[in-house]
Order: structure tokens, then sequence, then C-alpha cells
């Protein structure tokens, strides 16, 4: 995303885990396809060029092959706030027709609560020419934490988080200092590499109201899980037994931690089911898992799982970020060495997994695009200094 923003001619400055954006020099609307096509975040960028230039040329974003991403809902929350919209070759091409290049406010219903949609209308309609309202708009903390964001630069966003989102258009945004929530989606992560390792493990900083659905069935399925400090979650695994999960929007059990979950599951005491509701090709670790030793029975989009003992190291690949998070994991529970390919999926949303691993105890290296596994978490508890799950500032 850096690239991405230096290409349309914005000045950034990293220090430690914060970013400096000075977007005074923005002037560029096109973005060259290799920039984008592994990166599904770089189509966020349509809304706000609309905005500040009149004009964006995106081709249709990348990201993981994990079914049907379509657009479409970007497009028609942009077309509901007079942008001209059109798709040529793969690349969408959006512009404002107005006499004063402004988007003019509407009342928007998403057909489905898409997290990249109501992001997209959300930053879009915050300099347009009065109200917008987003009726079924995505729930989730990233989305609370946006308008968050956006506020503190000026704009008048009420409402995220609940069932509809009211935007009053303002006349222009100002910098602002922004410090990023916790990604509940890797602290998630690591509370099920300790239930999988059956190892105690201190996660923070986390917001355990993000990861309500998750921490639940963690303890349905045997964790006993508890506030540990402030912004610090403790976890501390028995004997793991089968549970049944579905994925859904926020505040239900997330997408993007059912391939983790499921080894988990892969090695619990009795069946489960786990049924994915968000994405239709979200099930590509179950090859991977069951060459591991697991069993698992996939019919569409539903996994029927019969726990074993122990999983079997082995030489396995990711192909996509989540499954490829769920089979590192799987790989530190198994008995015996593992090697890992796939690093290009896993690095796109975990920095430096391995050495966090590693300071949890795990023995696992990274050697050009492999990562090498041995059985893990040699140590029972660390310190919340640790593990840290704070994405970078910006």
């Amino acid at each position: 995303m850096s690239e991405i923003l230096s290409n349309l001619g914005a000045k950034l400055t990293k220090t430690n885990n914060s970013i400096e954006i000075n977007s005074e020099s923005i002037h560029n609307v096109e973005l060259p396809y290799e920039l984008v096509h592994s990166l599904r975040a770089s189509f966020f960028c349509v809304g706000p060029l609309l905005t500040r230039l009149g004009e964006a040329k995106i081709p249709l974003p990348g990201g993981c092959n994990i079914g049907a991403r379509p657009v479409d809902e970007h497009i028609n929350g942009l077309k509901a706030l007079g942008a001209e919209v059109e798709v040529i070759n793969d690349v969408v091409k959006a512009k404002v027709s107005t006499k004063d290049k402004r988007l003019l406010g509407a009342n928007i219903t998403l057909k489905y609560p898409s997290v990249g949609a109501t992001e997209t209308i959300l930053m879009a309609s915050c300099l347009a020419l009065g109200k917008t309202t987003i009726s079924n708009p995505a729930r989730e903390p990233e989305i609370q934490d946006l308008a968050k964001m956006l506020n503190s630069m000026g704009a008048k966003v009420f409402g995220a988080g609940t069932k509809r989102i009211t935007i009053l258009g303002v006349e222009s945004l100002s910098g602002t200092s922004h410090s990023v929530i916790p990604d509940r989606i890797e602290a998630g992560t690591f509370l099920i590499a300790a239930a999988i390792t059956r190892s105690p493990l201190i996660i923070g900083p986390v917001i355990p109201s993000h990861l309500s659905a998750v921490i639940s069935k963690l303890k349905e399925c045997g964790c006993s899980i508890s506030q540990h400090g402030t912004h610090h979650l403790k976890i501390i695994p028995r004997e793991i037994s089968g549970v049944d999960i579905t994925t859904s929007p926020f505040p239900g059990f997330p997408t993007d931690l059912q391939a983790p979950f499921m080894s988990l599951m892969a090695t619990a005491k009795g069946s489960s089911k786990i049924k994915e509701r968000v994405f239709e090709k979200r099930m590509q670790h179950v090859l991977e898992l069951n060459k591991m030793g697991a069993c698992i029975y996939l019919e569409n989009n539903t996994a029927y799982i019969k726990g074993v003992k122990q999983l079997v190291g082995s030489n396995v690949e990711g192909g996509d970020l989540r499954s490829s998070a769920a089979i590192i994991l799987a790989c530190l529970s198994a008995k015996g060495n593992s090697i890992f390919t796939g690093l290009e999926h896993l690095d796109r949303g975990y920095e430096k997994l391995e050495e966090k691993l590693t300071n949890a105890g795990s023995i696992i290296s990274r050697k050009f695009d492999q990562i090498t596994s041995h059985s893990s978490f040699s140590n029972k508890i660390i310190s919340e200094d640790n593990i840290d799950t704070q994405k970078n500032a910006a």
C-alpha cells in the first residue's frame, strides 16, 4: 500500500511502527496493474481520488483467490453518489462530472454488509454535498475505527457499528494523528495457536469485544480465557473437544479465522462441523490438512471433521492468506518436521509471524521462500512483551 500511495504522489515517512503521510502532492489518478494485482485494499483509493481529483482509474483488485469478491456494491454506491463509473478491460474508470467536481449525498442500501463497500462509500461521501445514509452496512470494528479517524479529520460520520451510518458532507478534511486498533485477526490466530499446541499464552494488545465470537468458541471447546491486565488476554487450553461454527459478518464468527479454527478442530476430541457462509472458495486448506493426517470431509462449503490425536509433519503449501496461517498452526502441533511454502500469501497479512512464534517458544525458521517448523511452543507461558498484535499506526 505504501508503494501505491507513493505512486499517486503522496510522500511517506516511516518511523518504527508509525507512518506519516503527506498527501498535498497527490496528482496521479491511475494505478498500474503490477501494483494492485495482489492487494485487494488497492481499490480503496477510488473513493478518495474521486473526492480529491474528480477521477480514478484502478484495475480490478487482486488479493486471495477465495471465490467471488465482486466490487459491484462499491460501484453501485459510487454511482448513487453521482459518479460515472464503467469497467473497461478490467479497469474501473470513475469520474465526477458535476461543475464543482463534487459528489452528491444519497441514500444507499447494501444488499450485503460488505466491509470493503462500506469503507469505499464512507470515504467517498465525507466530502459529498449533503447527507448520505448507508443502510445494512458492515459493522466490523475496522469500520468504526475508520469512522473515528475520519471524524478526527473533520468529517461528520454517525452510527458506525450500527445498522445505519449517516454522513454529513463537509467542505474539507485536515490531517490527523491516529492509532489503528489492534489486529483482531492476528490476535485470534495467536489464541488458536496456543489452543492447538495446548500451551498457555498471554496475548496483547487486544480488544476482547472485537473477538467475542471467537473467545466464546474457544471456551466452548475447552480453553480458559481471562483478562490479563488492561489490554491482554490469557489463554490456558485444556482438553480440546470438537465444536461447530458457522462464519458470518461481525459480530459473528469471522471468516478470516475459519481456516485456523479448522486446524484446531482437526486435533480436537470428537467431531465438529464448520460451515463457511461468506466466501465460496475458502476451503483450500482442507487438502493440506488431510495430507498431514487430518480427517476432514468437504461437502460444498461445509467441512465435517473427525479429530485425530496428532497431525504429522509434511511438505505443505498455502493457497491464500488465511489458509496459509491455518497450515502454519497445523505444522506447529504436528509430530516431526514440516516445510511450508506460500509465504507470498502469508506475508500479506502477518508481519514477522515466524519471529513472534519463535518468541512464544516455537522452533520455526524461514529460508528463502519456505518456513520450516518443528514441534512448537517449548515454553509454556510468555510475557505480554513477547507477542504484540498491534497494527502499525497510521
